[in-house]
């Protein structure tokens, strides 16, 4: 099962939920909740770059008691900046151009792409442990993240419960009470794009709907000014999502498109 973020503040759960987050601070992405020791967490921190896109500034990993913490290009462990492949305490972390990846024996895999798109896979020992931007992952959308007991929460107020207090940081919450704009005049596109003929063996993996919903949340947020990140980040992650689930995308891009 996977957990992962994109583009323009987008979140897939472990559960399959997608809801939009656009949080600056510092926020638990996935951890092992049982007990007050855990066996794993992934924080995050995301920042507007110099095209006001958001983009993943860096990653903490802690695994038991050993520490990553990832910048593009950069892998710091226990402190000490160390040079890829490495190998220590049953944590690989692998990184070129294009990607970091770390491997842990205990059953986590991350993929970074440096920039906005990040994918946690947990091994299903964890299903009904964790906590974060991730959830539950007790199989069942929408409760405990969404719905807590008789409490319902909107996907701001649920991201910003995700938050690492730490005493100086400066970084404001975003606002619980903000709407979401409704982008229906996008849907006609959006869909055109997501089922091309590149896709077509990834109907049946994946939900697309959710994408369409996430591509027609991106054409809303570029107010008309299309650059590859509105168009091409949500478009990638289902790429991406797609050959996960063992599906074979075709060429989609082209020297004209992303």
């Amino acid at each position: 099962y996977v957990c992962s973020t994109w583009g323009n503040n987008h979140f897939k759960t472990f559960d399959g939920d997608i809801y939009q987050f656009p949080g600056i601070c510092e926020y638990n992405f996935a951890s092992d909740c049982r007990e007050s020791y855990k066996e794993f967490s992934v924080h995050i921190q995301r920042a507007l770059n110099n095209n006001n896109h958001p983009e993943i500034q860096y990653i903490l990993i802690t695994i038991k008691d050993f520490t990553v913490f990832l910048r593009p290009r950069l892998a710091v462990v226990d402190g000490r900046i160390v040079k890829t492949p490495y190998y220590s305490s049953g944590v690989l972390i692998e990184s070129n151009d294009i990607y970091t990846k770390v491997y842990a024996k205990l059953g986590l895999i991350l993929i970074w792409n440096q920039e906005d798109a990040l994918m946690v896979e947990l091994d299903s020992k964890f299903n009904n442990y964790t906590c974060g931007l991730c959830g539950d992952y007790n199989g069942v959308p929408i409760y405990n993240e969404f719905i807590n007991g008789v409490t319902s929460y909107n996907s701001i107020t649920y991201g910003n419960l995700q938050k690492i207090s730490k005493p100086n940081a400066k970084c404001e919450d975003p606002d619980e009470t903000q709407a979401i704009p409704s982008c229906n005049g996008h849907r006609d596109e959006c869909e055109r794009l997501l089922t091309s003929s590149a896709f077509a063996d990834c109907r049946l993996r994946l939900n697309l709907e959710m994408y369409i919903q996430a591509c027609m949340q991106d054409k809303c947020a570029c107010n008309g000014n299309e650059d590859s990140f509105c168009l091409c980040s949500t478009i990638s992650e289902y790429s991406r999502q797609c050959s996960h689930a063992g599906g074979r995308p075709g060429e989609w891009r082209t020297q004209y498109f992303c």
